[in-house]
């Protein structure tokens, strides 16, 4: 099976779902904390609305799978649960993260299938965005190998809208995850990037490391 092809549709959706059976938030005075059952926890700024898109989730679905090539990739297709989507700012930044559990999928991933998945959700966004200069880089959160990728988008029918894409997918325990910004500037991606998790109940840091361009990706 294809993690590239299941992957297109992590994004395919403008702003995922957050599903209230599979996760839960908290927040304090100035953050919010996103709680998931396949294994991690991502914290980021209470300010940052966070949207709910749980009535377009199937009708997308549907017509993913009507696209996919095997009874495999549908059953994959249908596994990936939206799990956090919001927006801050002026122009708006967007943040998402998406998962895909083990136990649905009926078959484990490994580190190997990073690349694949990270590449095909930018794919997903190109519909949208003209992207160029990608950058890819990789590096360890604890035990979680991350790969992750940067790249130039420009609206296609606002091409003076420039954003900068960013990706980023680890393997847990219980399933794959992938993090996604669209950010309109420094300051935005920099927030996307500081926010905290916990992967497999390790110790918390932040969801990019300073080092993460640092060394080309593992093959």
């Amino acid at each position: 099976m294809s993690m590239r092809r299941i992957a297109v549709f992590l994004i395919f959706l403008p702003t995922p779902l957050v599903a209230p059976s599979q996760a839960s938030s908290s927040a304090t005075a100035q953050t919010r904390t996103y709680s998931n059952d396949v294994g991690f926890t991502y914290t980021f700024p209470a300010d940052w609305e966070v949207v709910d898109m749980s009535s377009t989730l199937p009708e997308a679905q549907e017509q993913a799978q009507q696209q996919a090539s095997s009874d495999q990739e549908k059953r994959g297709i249908g596994c990936i649960q939206m799990a956090l989507s919001a927006r801050y700012g002026d122009p708006a930044s967007t943040v998402a993260a998406v998962v895909l559990p083990f136990s649905c999928l009926g078959s484990q991933m490994t580190a190997k299938d990073l690349p694949g998945m990270g590449e095909g959700a930018l794919e997903g966004v190109g519909q949208n965005f003209d992207l160029a200069q990608p950058l890819f880089g990789s590096y360890s959160l604890g035990s979680h190998s991350v790969w992750i990728e940067r790249v130039n988008g420009a609206l296609k029918d606002h091409p003076e809208a420039q954003y900068v894409v960013e990706t980023v997918c680890t393997i847990l325990k219980k399933g794959a995850v992938c993090w996604m910004a669209i950010a309109t500037d420094g300051s935005a991606l920099a927030s996307f990037e500081h926010g905290m998790v916990v992967l497999d109940d390790e110790a918390p840091s932040p969801l990019v490391s300073a080092a993460a361009f640092a060394k080309k990706p593992a093959e």
